[in-house]
């Protein structure tokens, strides 16, 4: 009997195993699809999860980010980290490197689809395979959030959405640029010496080409250069009553996502992958659900405040202005993504 099942091998799923190998847990992984994984994700890893990703020994390969940039066309406001760079980094790189990483620590990741979870006072079974305590890690629509039923219920108003597609042209920024229209955002994040991702979250469902023509002069630049997929996301906003059910725990975003609009996603991650493994040593998995909340909260309050402020005709479009008017309050801001 392995100590830890983690069912899911993305950033959350493998950081949350390497965590665990590293205290001495016996831990095996379970993920259905063929490395490299890939998903729509904007690449952009704030500084919090640069030091974490380096305390966990992965090598990190990438292009090193500044801060964050807005502009509406008329506008724009920069504010550089300061706490150290971020990294533009490939999702199929980053997650890679960390399979790597795990497998160097005697972590398997069997090829096994999570069906059906059974549970008693001692141990967890899936996929025939049985461990003291099991973490889902199985993303956004998460499978085993809903079979718990562990599945929230969102506000049923304006769902986000977003699309991925990276573009072969030489970075023209070292801030991740974020560009804002009426009523979406394209957010275009450096990732190698000649290729940038650009992702679009929208409350409306379309074409990736149709959201990008909302931002005429970026559109213009990009123009024939695409070299990877759409890929899509959505909707964004997922909700889980509770983050423990038993001796089944949820991390990165299947226990819970508000939105993208802070690129905050691995960095959330990999906070609650660290401080969940505690639990488990200590025996004490319930006690995984407050250390979630304190390790989440800052992120959660930022960008449900943003969200709101984005889906307010008024607010929406003021957002750039107002920020610009204000340097100093957008530089605290990015301070408190970049933690």
């Amino acid at each position: 009997m392995h100590d830890l099942i983690v069912v899911g091998a993305g950033p959350a799923g493998l950081a949350t195993a390497l965590y665990a190998a590293r205290a001495g847990l016996d831990t095996v992984v379970l993920e259905a699809r063929t490395s490299p994984i890939d998903k729509a994700c904007g690449e952009g890893l704030m500084p919090g999860a640069v030091a974490a990703l380096r305390d966990l020994g992965i090598p990190l390969d990438g292009h090193l980010l500044r801060g964050i940039r807005y502009t509406d066309g008329r506008r724009r406001v920069e504010a550089e980290f300061r706490t150290g760079p971020g990294l533009g980094m490939r999702r199929t790189a980053l997650q890679a490197a960390l399979q790597t990483a795990a497998a160097a620590r005697g972590v398997a990741v069997l090829e096994r689809r999570a069906g059906q979870i059974e549970q008693d006072a001692h141990r967890v079974t899936v996929a025939g395979t049985t461990g003291r305590y099991l973490v889902a890690a199985d993303g956004l629509h998460s499978p085993i959030r809903r079979q718990l039923g562990l599945d929230g219920v969102p506000p049923s108003h304006l769902p986000r959405w977003g699309l991925r597609r990276h573009f072969a042209v030489t970075p023209w920024t070292d801030f991740v640029e974020v560009h804002w229209a009426r009523d979406r955002e394209a957010y275009v994040t450096p990732v190698g010496d000649h290729l940038v991702g650009v992702a679009v979250l929208s409350a409306h469902r379309g074409a990736f080409d149709e959201h990008l023509s909302a931002f005429p002069v970026l559109a213009q630049h990009l123009a024939g250069t695409a070299v990877t997929g759409v890929r899509g996301a959505g909707p964004l906003r997922q909700d889980a009553t509770a983050r423990v059910a038993g001796r089944v725990l949820l991390v990165g975003d299947a226990a819970g996502y508000v939105d993208a609009l802070t690129g905050e996603g691995i960095d959330i991650a990999l906070r609650c992958a660290r401080v969940l493994v505690p639990c488990l040593l200590r025996g004490q998995p319930a006690g995984y659900e407050r250390q979630w909340c304190r390790a989440s909260r800052r992120s959660r309050w930022l960008t449900s405040g943003l969200v709101w402020a984005r889906r307010q005709p008024r607010l929406g479009m003021s957002i750039v202005p107002v920020a610009a008017h204000a340097p100093r309050l957008f530089a605290a801001a990015v301070q408190q993504v970049a933690r």
